[in-house]
């Protein structure tokens, strides 16, 4: 289905959290928006994320009863992002996230609260503060999508229950305890009815959260706008009115056709996550080819600003934003790729290992701060692996196998998983030397039966506490490795998303080198260069900026003017 019209006041190109925030403000402000999609579905990323937005100093936490200040934040991000880099742009998210989240509420479908116990990712140094910061969607109900919500991106299968039952933060617990507590037990039951009610009107679960909630939020708000949206249509390039950009050309069938935008275009195309050429430029050899982005991140807003002259920010300390992966195959074929961000990795009773068989880092470090340490460590195709007992594999899972997962023996089978009746025997499968792995294992036992960590410190920090398990003391991120059979899972370098993007100024106009606006063009999300340098010191430091930024690019554009749209005609 081709759009409405051959004129639009503004076109926004990728239907993420980054540009249908651009596309909802705008419309909110009474502006003609298309949203055009390379993939059949909105929600990028986003739909697979867990829909964290990072806001210093946003008014949910002194509602929450939550203190924080922009200044506190300006000191947390100087120690954590120390790079003079893109200063300016701290600044601007600083002052405006609040504005846009505020605006958000007001005028669009989506509805956020804070996560009050969610640690920044460095809570030792100053300006830091132990939650609050960290928003996340309210709960949705995607039944009021309506047909609409078939062209919502499901959330990973790995991520779900049952075949397509979402749950919130604070039902795991639940869901792990119900067979130990009554209450538990009865608030289990109630998820399950519940979802079970809805498969039979719905092909997944209905009830929405993390990120599948913010993208549903987002497609409502445009709905209700009546934004058009242009599904699996390619921009081929950008249409030039001089020096001015006035629109984009698309591909459909055997044509191309030109569509005008009287004020602007803004680039939300995802990043270069899946673009070959771009990760051999950028990235260091040692990260390999793996991504836990959609594969539509090919690069094509950089493709399509470069083609302008506009420039790209390199003044980055990492390309990207990183997470240890596990790698998999789907009943369906699929490669399957699950990013190990907190479910594991911090619990008690796993250590993770170099291709020598030796601890190289603090598994309980983000998982940013963790591939940063594999990356230092490691070089192209030297594994690593997460080791741990039977008794941690039941309790908490590892990878994609979930707490008290009764057969493995389709992990095993599939390599997914090794496993071994002694340690020697877990080395040699692996290929590490069982003396050495052995020693390792023995060295770290040797400290944590009294729950201590003395080589990396594991557990020292709120952060770390807060992803490890409570109830075990003395320490809920430390315990021994002594059950067998002994379990091993390799683990990858992998991306969250690309932290090298345009140059964009306060108002999110893209940048030629000489820093002069490429008129009519914007970008927000990781088409726009990360504002942090690819340093990551909070959870929801790619959403954060994504929502605040595409809020700005809508307002700018506005209360922007409007050019003349001559040139909005078909080309043969």
């Amino acid at each position: 289905m081709m759009p409405a019209h051959e004129t639009y006041d503004i076109i926004v190109v990728g239907a993420g959290a980054g540009g249908m925030t651009a596309a909802a403000v705008a419309a909110a402000e009474g502006l003609r928006v298309l949203v055009i999609e390379k993939t059949a579905f909105v929600g990028g990323t986003t739909a697979w994320s867990d829909g964290m937005i990072w806001i210093p100093a946003n008014a949910k936490m002194k509602q929450a009863g939550l203190s924080d200040s922009v200044t506190d934040a300006v000191q947390y991000l100087s120690n954590t992002v120390p790079e003079p880099a893109n200063a300016g742009l701290r600044a601007a998210f600083l002052a405006r996230g609040p504005e846009a989240v505020a605006y958000l509420e007001a005028n669009t479908q989506v509805r956020l609260q804070p996560v009050k116990a969610c640690p920044d990712y460095y809570p030792e140094r100053l300006g830091a503060t132990p939650g609050g910061r960290v928003l996340e969607p309210v709960v949705f109900d995607g039944t009021r999508l309506g047909a609409h919500f078939a062209r919502l991106r499901a959330p990973l299968p790995e991520f779900t229950l049952f075949g397509g039952m979402m749950v919130s933060r604070p039902d795991i617990p639940h869901l792990r305890r119900a067979g130990k507590s009554l209450r538990s037990a009865l608030r289990a039951a109630r998820l399950v009815s519940e979802y079970a009610w809805q498969r039979l009107r719905s092909p997944r679960g209905t009830t929405l959260h993390l990120g599948n909630a913010l993208a549903a939020r987002l497609y409502a708000s445009l709905l209700a706008r009546q934004v058009e949206i242009l599904f699996s249509a390619d921009v081929e390039d950008l249409s030039m009115q001089g020096e001015r950009v006035g629109g984009v050309i698309i591909r459909h069938g055997a044509r191309d056709r030109l569509i005008a935008a009287r004020r602007g275009v803004v680039l939300a195309t995802g990043g270069f996550s899946y673009d070959a050429t771009l990760r051999k430029r950028f990235f260091p050899p040692a990260a390999g080819f793996i991504s836990a982005t959609h594969t539509s991140a090919t690069g094509d807003g950089i493709r399509l600003a470069t083609a302008t002259g506009a420039a790209l920010n390199t003044d980055a300390t990492s390309p990207a934003y990183w997470v240890p992966a596990s790698l998999f195959r789907r009943a369906d074929g699929s490669r399957g790729v699950f990013p190990h961000m907190v479910t594991d990795r911090a619990k008690p009773g796993v250590i993770a290992v170099n291709a020598a068989g030796r601890r190289f880092a603090n598994e309980a470090l983000s998982y940013h701060e963790f591939v940063l340490a594999m990356l230092r460590d490691g070089e192209p195709d030297r594994p690593f692996h997460l080791i741990c007992d039977r008794q941690f594999l039941w309790r908490y899972g590892l990878g994609r196998i979930r707490p008290f997962t009764r057969n493995i023996r389709r992990y095993a089978a599939s390599g997914e998983l090794a496993e071994a009746a002694d340690i020697a025997q877990l080395a040699a499968k692996i290929g590490i030397k069982p003396s050495t792995l052995a020693a390792t294992i023995a060295n770290y036992n040797s400290d944590a039966k009294e729950g201590r960590d003395l080589e990396f410190g594991r557990g020292s920090t709120i952060y770390q506490r807060h992803f490890g398990d409570a109830a075990h003391k003395p320490n809920p991120c430390v315990a021994p490795i002594l059950c067998a059979p002994f379990f091993a899972m390799r683990i990858y370098p992998a991306d969250l998303g690309t932290a090298i993007g345009m140059k964009v100024d306060a108002q999110a106009r893209v940048l030629r080198e000489d820093g002069t606006p490429v008129a009519g063009l914007y970008a927000c999300g990781n088409d726009m260069g990360s504002v942090m340098n690819g340093n990551c010191p909070g959870p929801g430091i790619a959403l954060g900026p994504a929502l605040t930024f595409g809020y700005i690019a809508g307002r700018h554009l506005a209360e922007g003017s409007v050019v003349g749209a001559s040139a909005a005609t078909a080309l043969v």
